[in-house]
């Protein structure tokens, strides 16, 4: 999956990639049930068309068992935003969690210059966030994050290029287990692609949404 600002991750491919998916494969086998349970919600769950979204290899030190998600925002040929979820799961429990179960982020876009130089962007992006989990009418706890503005300017032989801002939100929640010990990760999947369609600037996807504000289209977003 091509990304806004290129791709999120980058498999090698050939045999290793045969050997990460056989291992995988054992991995899934021996997981506890409530990771199965969280694993299976997320791909069986149901998003707006404009974002798609593809398993990606997750990290492999950051917890006993854990599964990724990357996606992209899609209008047309061109990729207005991308990002990344992934779930993490120990069943012994982490203390910076408070729970067995993590969500981490990343979601980033291209803004323009005017917008990425308001002082109050960092606060309104990361309510974006809060704020869509919250209509979702999820629970979750330890939530935690950064969210980064850069601006790239040319010269020289690249003085043609245009100035661009982007957009970064990292963060990272303990999301509420419920029934069996699984969180229900495709209510917080479905708000995670909700921050990823208002940070693209794509309208409300229903009725109920129509107060939501989300940013202007981009300028000029990426071919894929």
């Amino acid at each position: 999956m091509a990304a806004a600002q290129g791709r999120l991750s980058d498999g090698a491919g050939g045999m290793d990639e045969a050997k990460d998916t056989e291992n995988d494969r054992r991995e899934a086998d021996s997981a506890p049930p409530a990771f199965r349970a969280a694993v299976d919600a997320l791909k069986a769950a149901r998003l707006r068309p404009q974002i798609e979204v593809e398993p990606t290899p997750p990290p492999r030190r950051l917890a006993p068992h854990s599964y990724a998600l990357e996606a992209a925002v899609v209008d047309g040929d061109q990729d207005l935003a991308d990002g990344r979820l992934v779930l993490l799961h120990d069943p012994a429990g982490h203390d910076a969690w408070r729970g067995t179960f993590r969500l981490v982020t990343l979601v980033r876009a291209e803004l323009e210059p005017e917008m990425a130089a308001d002082p109050l962007l960092p606060e309104v992006c990361w309510s974006w966030l809060t704020g869509a989990l919250q209509t979702r009418g999820l629970t979750y706890g330890e939530p935690s994050g950064t969210v980064t503005r850069a601006s790239s300017h040319y010269f020289g032989g690249l003085s043609a290029r245009p100035s661009a801002s982007q957009i970064e939100i990292r963060a990272s929640w303990t999301p509420r287990e419920g029934l069996g010990g699984a969180p229900d990760t495709a209510a917080h999947l479905a708000a995670w692609c909700d921050l990823l369609a208002q940070i693209a600037g794509l309208p409300p996807a229903g009725p109920g949404d129509a107060s939501v504000v989300t940013l202007p289209q981009r300028r000029g977003p990426q071919s894929r």
